[in-house]
Formats: structure tokens, C-alpha cells, sequence
């Protein structure tokens, strides 16, 4: 692996605005009617007026199959009153809004744009939960794993059972994922799901894919996300409490799981968050919290370990030792994660962000983690054919 700590920025970039609706099932508001609430109170967080926005990157998985609306960019651009300035969609299946804020990245990092909105939405709830199964089969291999009746809960029903078999991880530790997370849901006034749940509701409720149940998966959800970005220079004409952007970082891996070295493994995982460290010059111990891709339970976990907070097969040890609870060593989802705040897949890399950022402000309320300095999110695409990383800061 190259040595990504000698390959800077131009600049440095800051986030300075924030903005999130609530996650769920939204049956009254449209897609654009949710990118604009974001995008509107990001703007207001930042103080800053819609024609300053230079350029609008928009994160949004399959809008097209979701609500019939493609053409993503002209839609979010014409709504927040930015045009004509350029707009663009990124897709990259769960990943795509983290896809959208690194594109916002580099467009600031490089010197091209001063002032960066990035958002993302996806409405979900306007289908069959068959359709969405459906729609959402599209981030995997089509030829090779959906045509043959693959489905996500499947594939990470592989995993967790590998997992389980090779190191002896049990059904019980892979059930503590969705209780703390749900603790933290119930503390969050954004999240889809804020009721506590128990293990044994976990182990009771409805086989998905064994040993899977429903309570392991994150739901189908409505709901939007946005940032603002600008040079760190600037960033305090705009907020006198920015937040810094420590790494960006991109990898992926083959799309069927199949061809995997190891599918205990998200590879794709290891090397965005190794090209992280080094860009950040950080290491995983100096990590205080993280938001995680939970979509399923054992993708928290398995997470664990492919981030360097835990030794390969020990993710199971740390669930159970508590260091991942708020008030723990190294919080994990604090938010609620994707299981209890919700996976608005196109929104979901920008709300880690979001989190990240109302923390290291300080301003996370009952979730607050003590003295967060540095935070880092992880989000998955698919089964991890693409995975960002992002390590956010309240120093520079």
C-alpha cells in the first residue's frame, strides 16, 4: 500500500454548517421537500445565503427506481435556488453520500470551489417492502448473486455465520449491536426508532436469514442530510465553532462476495481506514468515537475489527466489555447508528457526518461522548464493493 501521508491537500477543508430532517417514514413530504429542509437549515446553521453556494454535490442511491425521479442534480439544485451554478449526483449504493462529501472534499481541497453544499436524501417508504428489496438488490451483482435470489440479509447472514464459526463469536454478542444502539436511538430527536430494545427481543423477533432476525436489520427510512464545506481559512467567517476534516479516504473491493480473500473481512474497509490514519497522521487508539455502517448487526462488529478497535476475531469481546457504550472507551454509533436513527441510504454517510459534527461542537445533548476530539465515520456500499472513511476534528 502507497504511503498516503506524504499526498496533502492544497488546502485544508472545514465543515461549518450542518443540517438533518428527521428519519422515518415521511408520507407527507417529497424527496425534494427533504433535500431542501436539510440543505435549508445547513445554510441557516452556516449563516450563509443559497447564492454563495458554489457548487452542490447530492449523495442519492436510486431516486429513480424509489420515487420515478432521476436527474437528481437539476432536481436539488432548482429547489435550493442555486442555480445556475454547477450541481452533480454521486451513487455508490448505501455509500453514496460519503461518496458526495468526499467529491465536496476535493472540490474545496484542491482550490476549484470556496464554498461547497453537499447533501444527501432518499425517500424509501413510497414502494413495497418488496420493491425496496428489489431496488436495493441493485448494489450487489446482478448476474452473479441477485439473479440466483441472493439477497443483503443473506449475504451478511454469510458473514456473521463465518464470523461465528471461525471465532467463535456468539448470537448473543451479535445481539448486544442493536440493543445499545437502539439506547442511543432513544436519545437522539432525529432518529427513526427511539424505543429501547432487550437481547431476548432481539433473539425473539422474526427470523430474517439465519441467524439474522429482524431486529439485526436497519429499517427502509425517508430523510435527508446536508453540510457545508469551505477552506479552513475561512471557515471562521462562517462559524465560530468549525469543524476540520482530518482525511478523506476511498477503497473498494470486487462487488460479489464470492471473490472475497475473506468474507469475515471488508477489505475495502482496511484500506480506506489505513489511508485515513495516515493522511490523518492518526491511529486507532486516538479515536474517541465513530459512526459505523450497521446496516445489518454484524457489520457493526466486523467493523470493529476491520478499523483497528479491536484484534481480528475479538469484535464479540468488545461489544460485551462495554467500551463501545457511551461512556465507554471508544463510543461506537451514538447517534443510533443505521439501525435505530435509520438508513435513508442516499443520506446515510452525510447524517455519520452530522453526528460526528454535533459532537465534536459539543452539542449532542444525552449522547454526548466527553472530550470528543477526534471522530471517525465509515460507510458501506453494497456489501463492501465501496467504503468511505472520514476522521473529522474540532482542531485544526
Amino acid at each position: 500500500m502507497m504511503d498516503f501521508s506524504k499526498l496533502k491537500p492544497a488546502r485544508d477543508v472545514a465543515i461549518v454548517g450542518i443540517g438533518s430532517t428527521e428519519f422515518g417514514e415521511h408520507w407527507n413530504k417529497s424527496l425534494r421537500e427533504l433535500a431542501g429542509e436539510a440543505g435549508s437549515k445547513a445554510l441557516h446553521d452556516a449563516k450563509i445565503d443559497p447564492e454563495e453556494i458554489q457548487l452542490l454535490v447530492g449523495g442519492n442511491m436510486s431516486g429513480g427506481m424509489f420515487v420515478g425521479q432521476e436527474h437528481g442534480a437539476g432536481l436539488f439544485a432548482d429547489y435550493l435556488g442555486i442555480n445556475p451554478k454547477p450541481s452533480m449526483r454521486t451513487e455508490a449504493a448505501c455509500a453514496s453520500g460519503s461518496v458526495a462529501a468526499r467529491v465536496g472534499f476535493m472540490a474545496v481541497a484542491s482550490g476549484m470551489y470556496d464554498v461547497v453544499a453537499v447533501g444527501g436524501a432518499e425517500k424509501m417508504t413510497d414502494v413495497s417492502g418488496e420493491t425496496a428489496t428489489s431496488v436495493l438488490a441493485g448494489a450487489m451483482d446482478q448476474e452473479n448473486e441477485a439473479f440466483h435470489g441472493l439477497t443483503f440479509p443473506g449475504v451478511y447472514a454469510f458473514l456473521a455465520n463465518r464470523h461465528m464459526h471461525e471465532y467463535g463469536t456468539t448470537r448473543e454478542q451479535i445481539a448486544m449491536i442493536p440493543v445499545k444502539n437502539h439506547k442511543n436511538g432513544s436519545l437522539n430527536p432525529i432518529a427513526h426508532f427511539k424505543n429501547k430494545i432487550t437481547v431476548a427481543d432481539v433473539l425473539g423477533s422474526a427470523l430474517v436469514s439465519d441467524p439474522l432476525r429482524l431486529l439485526d436489520c436497519s429499517p427502509i427510512s425517508d430523510g435527508a442530510a446536508s453540510i457545508i464545506m469551505v477552506p479552513a481559512e475561512k471557515a471562521k467567517d462562517y462559524s465560530d465553532n468549525p469543524i476540520y476534516i482530518r482525511a478523506s479516504a476511498q477503497a473498494s473491493d470486487s462487488l460479489t462476495v464470492h471473490d472475497r480473500r475473506d468474507i469475515t473481512t471488508l477489505d475495502a474497509t482496511v484500506w480506506a481506514a489505513k489511508e485515513a490514519y495516515q493522511r490523518s497522521g492518526l491511529t486507532p487508539k486516538d479515536i474517541n468515537f465513530a459512526e459505523v455502517h450497521d446496516c445489518f448487526s454484524i457489520n457493526e462488529l466486523i467493523a470493529y475489527e476491520d478499523l483497528g478497535f479491536a484484534k481480528k476475531g475479538e469484535g464479540g469481546k468488545l461489544i460485551e466489555s462495554g467500551d463501545v457504550e457511551i461512556g465507554g472507551r471508544i463510543p461506537i454509533n451514538t447517534s443510533g447508528g443505521l439501525k435505530a436513527k435509520g438508513h435513508p441510504v442516499g443520506a446515510t454517510g452525510i447524517a455519520q457526518l452530522y453526528e460526528l459534527v454535533e459532537q465534536l461542537r459539543g452539542e449532542a445533548g444525552k449522547r454526548q461522548v466527553d472530550n470528543a476530539r477526534y471522530g471517525l465515520a465509515h460507510n458501506v456500499g453494497g456489501s463492501g464493493a465501496t467504503v468511505v472513511v472520514h476522521i473529522l476534528s474540532n482542531e485544526r
